[in-house]
């Protein structure tokens, strides 16, 4: 049984996240304009006024920068944060990957999810529906802006 099946952790482990997300929200990672960005991409969630502004800059199909700035709650900032962190530097396709397997996780689907690192700690929004726009409107943003990109 691993640690986050481990009912003896579960607390542990909720308590970790939630400190994780708080210091993504405290001291956000990524935060700023870009300059020379290869695309921009304003993104709003209306059901609880979160706003961001994803940039990138993509050099020989890889994310070189990742920036970006808004305001909202809690979750839809650390997100933003995590996420920019975790996809600068990876090749486009990468970062589309690593983007489909953050949806998966969120939507409770079975499996290991290791590899997204920090991220896991939204895994437990699967179980707020009205907080899963929260978490995922950075990646809304990275995924459209990934679509304009060329490689």
């Amino acid at each position: 049984m691993s640690l986050e099946h481990d009912p003896r952790y579960a607390v542990n482990l909720n308590e970790l996240y939630k400190q994780v997300l708080m210091d993504h929200f405290a001291r956000p990672r990524n935060k700023g304009r870009l300059d020379e960005a290869d695309f921009t991409v304003h993104l709003e969630n209306p059901t609880c006024g979160d706003t961001i502004e994803v940039q990138l800059k993509v050099r020989d199909g890889r994310v070189e920068e990742v920036r970006w700035q808004g305001h909202g709650c809690s979750i839809s900032m650390a997100s933003a944060s995590m996420t920019t962190q975790a996809i600068k530097g990876k090749t486009l396709a990468e970062a589309a990957q690593f983007l489909s397997r953050c949806r998966a996780m969120i939507k409770g689907e079975p499996g290991d999810y290791k590899e997204l690192g920090e991220l896991q700690a939204l895994s437990g929004v699967a179980k707020f529906p009205v907080r899963v726009k929260c978490a995922t409107l950075a990646w809304n943003a990275v995924e459209e802006g990934l679509k304009r990109v060329q490689p």
